[in-house]
């Protein structure tokens, strides 16, 4: 398979990865504040998350695609 074929899942996995990433931080956070166990509660959250997101951006990315294309008119 061509490398350039699969760039929409490695986009999709990098993207699921810090955006859960930083949500889940935020959250935990927020939830439980600063404390010695906060890393490996994000840590944990992150994990369980990164997976969710990642399929979801598979799944809608391509209908967020084709609205944002709609959305936006092209240079002319």
């Amino acid at each position: 398979m061509n490398p350039a074929r699969l760039a929409h899942i490695l986009f999709a996995l990098i993207m699921s990865g810090l955006m859960s990433c930083v949500v889940t931080g935020i959250a935990t956070v927020k939830a439980i504040g600063f404390s010695p166990g906060t890393f490996a509660d994000w840590m944990a959250s992150w994990a369980f998350c990164w997976p969710i997101a990642f399929a979801v951006i598979l799944t809608l990315g391509p209908a967020v695609k084709r609205l944002t294309e709609r959305l936006v008119r092209p240079r002319a």
